[in-house]
């Protein structure tokens, strides 16, 4: 198996390391000729083309020549007995009186050039008596205007629709006074990780808390497209941080561009900046959210060029070119990637009335249904040129996770309509039960790894999010299963928080194994790390909200509080190399899903149930919050119904 240290991601996040490009910072005065020196170099090469077109324009008076303007047609012969030639009963109209004409016409443009050339070099003279800075700032304007033309090309007005019955954006005080306090501790965490981010690493797409500036990862390419602003403004709204999300709100519409050449994870833009910029549409109501989430959808579109429809891994925002991972098998796309588009593409076609996105995604689910599954499991590899599996390796976490989780939640997002959906997740689950879930010699349920036949005894961080999923999908589970698939969520949280709890700072690792004595305790040293991760956190928060048992909250209370002492620096918050160890040293990264989805589940936790009830939203991989769809009874913008 590839270590995390050489998976440029991992499922439903990102790996650890940044295996990306360095970012640079450049001096343009130091790599480039200056703004001035390059305008002197255009001024002469016009002064030089006007002295040619004046000096070697060729004598036209001397080279006879039929012009076909208007006044030169051809017209039947009319005796008029002024010089015409007679050609058959057609003539050619004022041949003398051409080539008068046409030196007059010479004449003007000599004296349109000497013009032109005396303006150009008053122009010159008066450019050369500007500063270097403000020939600058005139060559930026100059810039601005195009960029804004641009710009306003591109914007396509969308059609209007109507916002479906969006409840429970906003509330969810607790009535106890230790709850509340609770609560208002995570936002002032919040807090602190925006204002450190705002401080240190604004526009970048992650913060290095420690270091005090900007960083980024191979999947959002070399460009700063603000990962962190776009991933954490719904979070900054549900927790009332208003003046927070105007600010992401206003960097946002004057900066965020996705006409970059700049090569990213279709996957990981997709969850965290089309599901992020679509949740605060919803939010908010500002329309600049949802007019960013489908340009940025467009630059995605050209990753499903592909011989089978199956999405490229990576794909250029400028150019459109794609390709996979090289450490993929044989090529292939990962299915918990090409499977985690569901939700975000159902969503552009509604408020688009473009069924392009939707028909992306339906088409992907199509070819999966005509595929054999080896022992009915999906195996994590495609390949998107042959349309064959590649190894067959399945797991419910890094490469596999998000793709069951869209099942369940595409049938929760059509209001329960799509039962196709439904079906595909209800026998996905039947065989990972059979394959992939055991119950260790010290009583601990876990979900392994099956390999070629062989189950892997080790559950990874990412994999503790199925105990939320279990729960959530626990309704309308086949032959009468709620209370079954209920348990299971509980067994797969009580494992995943030993997991925390059997640690010297009662924070998980990366990986834990179920081997011999050696019980949800990681083995290896790379799987030791803590990088702020989520799932454990969310699978508390389902839990919660399905049985209110108020272990999940103190669980969770565990978590913030080790979090706070552990991972809390002066510039934010950063994550653990190793959690085993009582002097633990940092990684000096602040995930953008951190701020997304940690802090949100942790508030969460802490609200009341009327803060977006699961009723009416559905949580993407992300957490992002996207509104249930009752498309059975609605016709979508544009005639488009996605029944």
């Amino acid at each position: 198996m590839t270590t995390p240290a050489l998976l440029p991601l991992s499922g439903r996040r990102i790996p650890p390391l940044n295996l990306g490009p360095p970012s640079f910072s450049h001096h343009r005065a130091t790599l480039r000729l200056s703004e001035k020196f390059i305008l002197l170099l255009i001024l002469s090469a016009f002064i030089t083309l006007c002295f040619g077109a004046f000096f070697f324009l060729p004598d036209s008076s001397k080279h006879k020549r039929f012009d076909l303007g208007l006044e030169d047609v051809l017209i039947p012969h009319v005796d008029t007995g002024k010089g015409e030639k007679d050609l058959g009963g057609f003539l050619i109209h004022g041949q003398g009186h051409d080539e008068h004409r046409h030196r007059e016409e010479e004449e003007r443009l000599r004296n349109k050039i000497r013009a032109d050339h005396e303006r150009a070099l008053e122009e010159a003279k008066e450019k050369l008596k500007k500063s270097r800075e403000t020939i600058q700032a005139e060559i930026e304007t100059e810039k601005n205007k195009i960029a804004q033309e641009i710009k306003k090309k591109e914007t396509k007005p969308l059609p209007p629709v109507p916002l479906p019955n969006l409840i429970g954006i906003n509330g969810g005080e607790p009535e106890d006074e230790d709850t509340r306090e609770k609560r208002e501790k995570i936002k002032e965490m919040m807090k602190h990780a925006w204002s450190n981010y705002r401080k240190y690493g604004w526009g970048h797409n992650e913060l290095k808390p420690i270091a005090m500036k900007g960083h980024s990862t191979n999947i959002f390419g070399s460009s700063k497209m603000g990962a962190t602003i776009v991933d954490a403004l719904d979070t900054l709204y549900i927790m009332g941080l208003h003046e927070e999300f105007k600010e992401g709100q206003e960097w946002i519409d004057h900066n965020l561009d996705f006409s970059v050449n700049s090569e990213v994870s279709v996957f990981e833009v997709n969850i965290r900046f089309i599901g992020g910029l679509l949740a605060a549409y919803y939010l908010s109501g500002q329309e600049v959210f949802k007019n960013k989430a489908v340009q940025l959808a467009g630059k995605l579109l050209p990753a499903f060029n592909t011989p089978t429809g199956i999405p490229w891994a990576m794909v250029n925002l400028k150019s459109g070119i794609g390709r996979n991972w090289g450490w993929a098998s044989a090529g292939s796309s990962i299915l918990a990637e090409f499977g985690t588009l569901h939700m975000e593409f159902v969503h552009l076609s509604y408020l688009t009335g473009d069924p392009v996105y939707f028909q992306k995604v339906m088409h992907i689910r199509k070819l999966l249904q005509k595929m054999d599954r080896p022992d009915g499991l999906y195996p994590n590899y495609l390949n998107p040129k042959t349309g064959r599996w590649g190894q067959h390796h399945t797991s419910v976490g890094g490469l596999g996770d998000s793709f069951y989780e869209y099942l369940l939640k595409a049938w929760l997002m059509s209001d329960k309509t799509d039962i196709e959906a439904r079906k595909m997740y209800d026998d996905a689950i039947e065989a990972i039960e059979k394959h992939l879930i055991r119950t260790s010699n010290g009583g601990l349920t876990f979900i392994g790894e099956w390999k070629n036949g062989h189950l892997e005894r080790k559950m990874g961080h990412l994999t503790c999010f199925a105990g939320g999923m279990f729960a959530l999908g626990a309704d309308g589970s086949r032959k009468d299963k709620a209370g079954h698939y209920l348990q299971l969520g509980a067994e797969i949280a009580h494992t995943c928080h030993e997991s925390y709890d059997r640690t010297v700072l009662k924070l998980g690792p990366e990986a834990f194994k179920f081997d011999g004595g050696a019980e949800a305790v990681a083995v290896r040293q790379n799987e030791k790390y803590y990088i702020l991760r989520p799932e454990v956190i969310e699978t508390y928060w389902y839990m919660w909200r399905f049985t209110h048992d108020p272990k999940y909250r103190q669980w969770g209370w565990e978590a913030t509080e080790a979090i706070e002492k552990y991972c809390r620096v002066r510039g934010g918050f950063s994550g653990i190399k190793d959690v085993y160890s009582s002097a633990p040293a940092y990684d000096d990264v602040q995930q953008s899903f951190f701020l997304a989805e940690t802090l949100k589940y942790l508030y969460l936790l802490f609200s009341n149930d009327d803060l977006l009830p699961l009723d009416h939203w559905v949580f993407n991989t992300e957490a992002h919050p996207l509104p249930v769809l009752h498309l059975a009874n609605t016709t979508l913008s544009g005639n488009l119904d996605l029944r």
